[in-house]
């Protein structure tokens, strides 16, 4: 089964955006993966396609309608797990990529307005992903960074298959620095170690830098990867 990613959304010209470009265009274009989009307009009742109403309780804002909204995740391929994508929800991390890449694909429902009413997430059983502590216009930017994130994780995609292996997040460690031509640039010089050929040196070297990183940057997965090489995980 060819991975797919169905997006539903009130906006469905900002689709594929990004995805029809580099590796994630490419890939789809030699069928390593789908993306279909759902107009949830498409599935409004009255003759103004309205699919949103004032809130209860007041408030300011409106609210995208419950029977709308499940008319249109009803209509979704059938076997993929659905997602909404809502500033409250589980922050998106490389490992719920990674277990999303490794299934069938996801249908993501973006919401607009002041969000979905909650009876449609609760009689879906959706999960709720978050693309960090902040807020869009929509969901639609989170769901096109969740997606691009799979789909590079899809064998055959990116060029080289260890590549994956030794990006930020991949062993709960930032990726350490890159370095090219020319060898001295602006006064500064790559590092010694990285020219030498010395190649255990040079993975020494490189995890030394992730770990520096990694420490002064994000304690946050410093403190779980000492943790876990505490448990009997990877040495530091």
């Amino acid at each position: 089964m060819t991975w797919t990613a169905h997006v539903l959304t009130i906006l469905p010209e900002m689709f594929p955006g990004p995805l029809g470009h580099s590796l994630a265009g490419r890939a789809e274009a030699l069928g390593m993966w789908r993306l279909t989009v759902g107009d949830i307009r498409g599935f409004a009742t009255d003759r103004h396609r309205s699919v949103d109403d004032t809130p209860f309780g007041g408030g300011p804002g409106m609210v995208m309608r419950p029977d709308v909204v499940d008319a249109a995740l009803a209509a979704s391929p059938a076997g993929l797990p659905a997602y909404y994508l809502s500033p409250r929800g589980r922050t998106i991390d490389q490992a719920l990529v990674r277990d999303l890449a490794a299934g069938p694909g996801c249908t993501l429902l973006c919401g607009r307005f002041e969000g979905v009413d909650q009876r449609v997430l609760d009689a879906r059983g959706l999960t709720e992903l978050s693309l960090g502590d902040f807020v869009l216009s929509g969901g639609e930017p989170a769901a096109i960074a969740l997606v691009d994130a799979c789909v590079r994780l899809l064998p055959g995609v990116m060029g080289e298959a260890g590549s994956a292996d030794e990006e930020s997040f991949a062993d709960d460690l930032l990726e350490y620095p890159h370095y090219t031509r020319p060898a001295v640039w602006a006064g500064r010089a790559v590092p010694e170690v990285l020219a030498s050929g010395h190649h255990a040196k040079i993975r020494a070297w490189r995890r030394a830098e992730a770990e520096r990183l990694t420490r002064e940057r994000r304690p946050d997965l410093w403190n779980r990867y000492v943790a876990r090489a505490a448990s009997g995980g990877r040495a530091i």
